[in-house]
């Protein structure tokens, strides 16, 4: 008879690319994986993976439909066991938790830190990626986003307002034209941040007039690119070329005037901070426990005072 670990061992090798990567998550060995797989194999009669170049793996269709109805039982138990918990005012289990790299290390992290010295029995596992929209859902409870909200099929929570500003040095504008209007960026150095595919030489603002609500779309020029919005903000302190960034990671270099705000009469699309969650993890206590957690510490975020 399959057991519960058998069916964690199946649900991780349907999350990881490699045996190695595999034997990372479950924390042994990867001959031991590849004992326990053959063992596992052996007690159902079916071949569950077949082995791909470089070390990869593939789950074959039976495999695919063990990780998938174990996913759902595993996902019962801990339903199951936090209900029964939660009759006896406990908060247990895994958590884990998804968030941008640059977010989740400033505002998220410490964030965990509370709520882990409050809810003792609940461990966490806080994974920071810019590469979120990659992550299978069997690999996570909670994802927090900051970026504007898509149409899925995920429940969304919004905890913090958060808006775009385009920014640059003082040193910048000191060497540079005025910047009035969008249109006016043509003639300057924008510094692009690359992330999910987006265009990012396209930036699209709405006017701040109410009564019209113009929409303004400005096709950049990208003279520098990266892919971490930290070091697009180091290029601007520069004085290199004009960003576009979160007011999170912004705010306190505008006050202390090592950045300037412009355009302050247009917006970007706003990036509200939100916590993602499917169907299925949102029945959780320890979910929900959290998220309640998250609203209070964001109810006043610290980016506005």
């Amino acid at each position: 008879m399959i057991s519960v670990a058998d069916m964690e061992f199946i649900v991780a090798l349907a999350k990881n690319t490699s045996l190695a990567a595999a034997a990372r998550d479950l924390n042994i060995s990867p001959p031991a994986v590849s004992q326990r797989l053959s063992s596992l194999e052996t007690k159902m009669g079916l071949r569950l993976i077949e082995r791909s170049g470089r070390g990869g793996v593939l789950l074959t269709s039976d495999g695919e439909l063990l990780a998938e109805r174990a996913i759902n039982i595993l996902a019962d138990i801990d339903s199951m066991t936090s209900e029964l918990a939660d009759r006896q005012k406990k908060i247990v289990g895994r958590l884990r938790v998804m968030a941008p790299l640059g977010f989740g290390r400033h505002y998220i992290a410490p964030v965990i830190a509370d709520f882990r010295q409050k809810h003792s029995d609940v461990s966490i596992d806080l994974t920071l990626s810019d590469n979120l929209a990659q992550l299978p859902d069997q690999s996570w409870d909670i994802i927090i986003q900051v970026a504007p909200l898509a149409d899925s099929g995920l429940i969304a929570i919004k905890l913090a307002e958060n808006e775009r500003f385009v920014c640059a040095s003082p040193e910048y504008l000191e060497t540079h034209p005025s910047v009035e209007t969008p249109q006016d960026l043509i003639n300057h150095v924008c510094l692009t941040l690359r992330e999910n595919e987006e265009d990012d030489t396209y930036w699209s603002f709405k006017s701040a007039d109410d009564d019209i609500q113009q929409q303004i779309n400005v096709r950049v020029k990208s003279q520098m690119s990266a892919n971490d919005g930290e070091t697009l903000q180091k290029w601007a302190h520069q004085g290199l070329g004009i960003i576009q960034r979160s007011e999170w990671a912004v705010q306190q270099d505008i006050r202390d005037g090592k950045l300037v705000r412009l355009l302050g009469d247009f917006h970007l699309p706003a990036a509200p901070v939100v916590a993602l969650v499917t169907s299925r993890t949102n029945r959780a206590t320890r979910v929900q426990t959290f998220i309640d957690f998250l609203k209070d510490a964001f109810a006043q975020p610290k980016w506005h005072s």
